[in-house]
């Protein structure tokens, strides 16, 4: 019966102090700190070139022939967003959030969207030269007609375009 009592209470105050340095813990454990909010807003034409936007929101932004040339996107979220005519060449998006995404006529040359979730995305036009899809998650009718018109390779990651989308 100590046994069982003794156990019981260890485990009332293991479970007391995990809920203790929950509530006591000063950073959110899925919060992320210092990000940049651009959801719903008017960036045309905007010069986003050459910038660390590492983790910056850009939902339902309308970011047509937006500059982001060079800039780093890494685990950024760009739901609903609409590219048309942007620039993305050397861009990295690697672990973006890119679904229901417009993109069409852009410029992805050299573009990285390893990991990256560009669900229901459409390309149509984009110049994907030397763009590395590699691991993204791509609707597959999307992966048949950028298989048509892919090519290069991406001077940072070294992976082909065509071998990025799995094209045949």
């Amino acid at each position: 019966m100590k046994k069982i009592l003794l156990r019981f209470l260890s485990l009332i105050v293991t479970l007391l102090l995990a809920a203790l340095w929950i509530i006591l813990n000063p950073h959110p454990a899925f919060a992320q700190v210092n990000t940049i909010n651009y959801s719903n807003m008017s960036l045309e034409n905007r010069d986003f070139s050459n910038l660390d936007l590492t983790g910056v929101t850009f939902v339902a932004a309308e970011m047509r022939g937006a500059n982001f040339q060079g800039s780093n996107l890494t685990n950024a979220i760009l739901t609903k967003g609409v590219l048309l005519r942007a620039n993305l060449e050397g861009a990295n998006l690697s672990d973006a959030l890119v679904d229901r995404v417009t993109m069409d006529g852009a410029n992805l040359k050299n573009a990285i969207f390893t990991q990256a979730t560009l669900t229901s995305s459409r390309f149509y036009d984009a110049d994907i030269t030397g763009a590395d899809f590699t691991d993204a998650l791509i609707d597959r009718y999307q992966v048949s007609l950028l298989c048509d018109r892919a090519s290069g390779v991406n001077p940072v990651t070294g992976v082909s375009t065509r071998e990025s989308l799995g094209c045949r």
